[in-house]
């Protein structure tokens, strides 16, 4: 909003710095997190007095089951204090910010009707799967139309441009490994939100972990936007220069921020959790973002957490269909650990700084390609 006033109006010249993207991409962190803890106490008091309390799974952890009662739909501080940060210092003239926005709160919706199934009308497990799944996929699709309308198929390539609408890179190489009929990108990308959707929503486990991890990939990602979409700084890393892809920094500083923000009530011993509504969000939210920064390989890496939680889940299961026995004593793998003795916060952390790691390794890929 503030882009948009002064390029239309005729203001004073201190107000040049709004037109600055990193400018705006501090000013929406710093809103949305203070959002976040100015709004955290009251959001947590309204969501108790309407007893939105956490269902704990009965074969968990024993010490999961002090938990019980604990406020969920907490993604509703996360998406409002987000929402504010992009509306007041996102370009809304630009049609990838504006759908990436949409996109996150029409997930968020579908995440909030499974947590009030759950909670309110006492349904354990939510939203029937086929349901949730289709809804995601509606979503899904809907981004990837208005993305495909907002990319050209064939970029100018003398602007720079090198690569077309699905062309598909490798970390650590700085040309296209192949690019992809319509069709089987399409097929991709599907993959990359779906699978980035349930593999938080798998992490969502313990406190802290999910928001945390979370947090820590949306800045490595905001990083990554800003450069892909400075001409003179992609040209020099080697990076696929990409059309305003800079303007994604500041939603993804904004949903860096109300993470932050989130973690100060949900750390252990968590006062909120953000159940689906947050999850689902903040999930499609990165896979979204992957796909716009042309990065959706790299994710794999950035994203490792997730990667590895969603993985230990499709091993065990598998496993125990085939053979009868568990790799883990219990998937996701986080509560493997927990079982095995290691306290709640100890895990946590441990996977902070996996994520920190896999975070500098991504960036590392800017310098070696």
């Amino acid at each position: 909003m503030f882009d948009w006033i002064y390029t239309h109006f005729e203001l004073p010249g201190f107000f040049r710095v709004f037109s600055y993207v990193s400018f705006r991409a501090l000013l929406a962190a710093t809103t949305a997190m203070l959002m976040t803890f100015v709004l955290g106490d009251p959001t947590i008091r309204w969501l108790s007095y309407l007893k939105f309390g956490e269902t704990i799974r009965s074969d968990g952890p024993s010490s999961h089951r002090a938990k019980a009662g604990t406020p969920t739909m907490g993604g509703i501080l996360i998406l409002v204090s987000l929402t504010v940060a992009c509306i007041l210092f996102g370009d809304l003239d630009n049609p990838r910010f504006v759908t990436l926005l949409l996109c996150t709160l029409l997930l968020g919706m579908i995440g909030f009707a499974d947590d009030y199934t759950k909670v309110v009308l006492k349904n354990k497990n939510g939203l029937k799967a086929r349901t949730k799944m289709l809804l995601t996929i509606l979503v899904a699709i809907f981004f990837l139309v208005n993305y495909y309308w907002a990319t050209p198929m064939v970029v100018d390539r003398e602007r720079g441009i090198y690569y077309e609408f699905t062309s598909i890179f490798v970390p650590f190489f700085k040309e296209p490994l192949v690019v992809l009929p319509l069709v089987l990108g399409i097929v991709l990308w599907l993959f990359v939100i779906l699978g980035s959707i349930h593999a938080v929503n798998l992490t969502d486990g313990l406190d802290g972990l999910a928001i945390g991890n979370v947090s820590i990939v949306a800045v490595t990602f905001g990083i990554l936007a800003y450069l892909a979409g400075t001409p003179r700084a992609a040209d020099y890393l080697n990076l696929p220069y990409i059309e305003n892809a800079h303007e994604i920094s500041v939603f993804l500083a904004a949903m860096a921020g109300s993470g932050i923000g989130f973690l100060w009530f949900n750390a252990a011993p968590a006062r909120v959790f953000m159940g689906d509504t947050g999850s689902l969000s903040l999930g499609g939210a990165l896979g979204m973002t992957a796909i716009l920064l042309k990065k959706e390989l790299l994710f794999v890496i950035a994203g490792g957490i997730f990667v590895i939680e969603a993985l230990s889940v499709i091993l065990q299961v598998a496993s125990f269909k085939l053979t009868g026995k568990r790799i883990f004593k219990m998937a996701p793998i986080h509560h493997h650990f927990e079982l095995a003795g290691w306290p709640e916060t100890r895990v946590v952390v441990r996977f902070w700084l996996i994520g920190i790691i896999l975070s500098l390794i991504s960036l590392s890929t800017l310098r070696i390609q």
